[in-house]
């Protein structure tokens, strides 16, 4: 598909509030799909870990497909295990953000799109994580996004960690390519705490502070977050996903956040 193609193709799914991106929904999980016993409560019943989490949340991050791929029967597991109404957003795999650094071949990058396809109708985002040390390089970065836009016109959102990504230009080459950019919690960078890139798609990502993947969020940091999710859900598909999942303490905020935002 040609970039003009490919544009027109973006703007009539913009359009159409019920097509793949305009959703305007509110969604709260975690990284994975793990119950930590001291929640247990939280999410009782029968089956299996994504079966009962799949009751009390209606997404999760799958993270897994960062290290290593998946068959296509196990994402189709995955998919039949969840509700209609579930969606999964999906990492993608090391091989294209880091050690490719987005100069990764379309053959790889199809290879991807095929297996997380599987989902159907139950994929939500991609997400690119970038290295903290990737900088900003306008060509390589627009080639990607070209690609990546000629073979997916779903939701996608990116990462980055350096702070070459976040200046005027950056943010008008998302918003061009339809593409978010995460909120992320802790950073150095001040940009980066805000949502950014294509305003569609608002996409929260808490790893633990002060401690990263282990501090649990007190009501001072989630409060606020409620009240900013919930205004922005009037005019965006709206995601908070909680990456502090090494001492368990994900679950347990994820539950929080759900109940200041009903």
């Amino acid at each position: 598909m040609t970039r003009g193609g490919l544009t027109a193709k973006l703007l009539v799914t913009n359009s159409r509030r019920d097509g793949i991106f305009m959703t305007s929904s509110l969604r709260i999980g975690t990284a994975g799909w793990s119950i930590p016993s001291r929640f247990g409560s939280d999410v009782p019943g029968e089956g299996t870990h994504l079966e009962r989490y799949a009751r009390a949340f209606r997404c999760c991050e799958i993270d897994s497909s960062f290290y290593k791929p998946h068959r296509l029967a196990t994402w189709a597991k995955w998919a039949a295990s969840v509700p209609e109404h579930f969606r999964f957003s999906v990492k993608a795999p090391k091989t294209i953000t880091h050690e490719g650094k987005l100069a990764c071949s379309p053959e790889l990058l199809k290879t991807f799109l095929e297996q997380v396809t599987t989902l159907d109708a139950k994929l939500g985002p991609l997400l690119f994580q970038l290295p903290p040390k990737f900088a900003f390089e306008l060509a390589s970065a627009e080639a990607f996004m070209v690609m990546l836009r000629d073979l997916h016109p779903g939701p996608v959102v990116f990462e980055p960690r350096h702070p070459t990504w976040f200046t005027a230009e950056v943010s008008e080459l998302f918003r061009r390519f339809h593409i978010a950019l995460v909120a992320a919690d802790p950073t150095s960078i001040p940009e980066a705490t805000y949502p950014g890139g294509w305003e569609a798609l608002v996409y929260y990502r808490l790893h633990g502070s002060p401690r990263v993947y282990y501090s649990a969020y007190e009501d001072g940091r989630l409060v606020p977050l409620a009240t900013d999710m919930k205004a922005r859900q009037k005019n965006a598909d709206v995601w908070c996903i909680f990456d502090n999942t090494a001492s368990g303490a994900a679950l347990g905020d994820a539950r929080r956040l759900q109940q200041l935002t009903e």
